[in-house]
């Protein structure tokens, strides 16, 4: 009879398994302003009140509602009319847009460079590693303006060049890594057994290593979207009729002593974007780093 009481016994003062912690506060707020601006930008065309580009002549330069304006425009209006928060919800839309693209865009061909160098090393593994440090020497904010000046802007090139942006970073953790795996073994015997260089890095390989790869995305992020604000700033980011946080920017600026709340709205929104990214980034490379668990 005790043999078969004590396993009862025994599973009965076993100990529970301990929750998870929240993450801190911050972070919190991080990932609940993220969604509510991925939110927005999925939604733009259902819960803006107006048309980017939709004029009201007779209320020109109108004030937010705190300032003493009228809830027919929250946020105010600009010099031709236009609604400042149906322009910020389209703005957040396009940049996320850009910000999301490009950062895939640096990820995959890092990645792919990456991998190709820890793969055939030699020759191959001396011109990707020129070519990252040929990167990471220049200046992009210099290669951005004189391609951009050189070929016009579009869209699509926008988002590409902006894709370049750091993609140096990504080659050179997944060459890391993927030598790293090479010499663990699993990689080598899954190599034996017949598998495809295909399957070797995209089954074994990149799994191992997507942590990494996604924190590094989670901090290229912010930096796509100043930069893009940079350049729209400048002018040579998104043309109108369309319309960015940072071409909000750079079109408000000339207004910042008349109607202030053009500039602030976008620069709002821009500062608290980054600095969410940023949190998320720093928590997840704490969570997924296992040398600091």
């Amino acid at each position: 009879m005790s043999d078969i009481t004590a396993p009862a016994t025994s599973l009965a003062t076993a100990p529970p398994k301990r929750a998870r912690p929240l993450p801190p506060p911050m972070v919190l707020f991080g990932l609940a302003w993220l969604a509510a601006m991925l939110v927005i930008a999925v939604l733009a065309d259902v819960i803006s009140p107006y048309g980017y580009t939709a004029l009201d002549l007779r209320n020109r330069l109108s004030p937010p509602v705190f300032m003493g304006g009228t809830w027919l425009h929250p946020l105010g209006t600009d010099e031709l009319g236009r609604d400042v928060l149906a322009r910020l919800i389209y703005s957040i839309r396009m940049s996320l847009l850009i910000a999301f693209g490009a950062t895939i865009i640096g990820a995959v061909v890092g990645t792919t460079l990456g991998f190709l160098a820890a793969h055939f090393r030699g020759f191959v593994e001396q011109v990707v590693l020129a070519l990252v440090d040929f990167s990471a020497s220049l200046p992009f904010l210099i290669l951005a303006l004189s391609v951009l000046a050189f070929f016009g802007n579009s869209m699509v090139l926008f988002i590409c060049l902006l894709g370049f942006h750091a993609w140096e970073r990504y080659a050179r953790i997944a060459r890391g890594l993927a030598i790293s795996a090479g010499a663990q073994g699993y990689a080598a015997a899954v190599r034996q057994l017949g598998a495809s260089p295909w399957r070797i890095y995209g089954r074994h390989v990149l799994p191992n290593i997507a942590s990494t790869l996604i924190v590094s995305m989670t901090l290229a992020f912010p930096e796509i979207i100043l930069l893009e604000s940079g350049l729209s700033f400048l002018g040579l980011g998104v043309q109108p009729p369309e319309t960015s946080l940072g071409s909000m920017v750079g079109y408000g600026r000339e207004y910042l002593t008349r109607a202030p709340w053009i500039l602030l709205a976008p620069a709002f929104t821009i500062i608290l974007t980054t600095l969410s990214v940023s949190l998320i980034g720093d928590w997840l490379r704490d969570r997924l780093d296992p040398t600091l668990r």
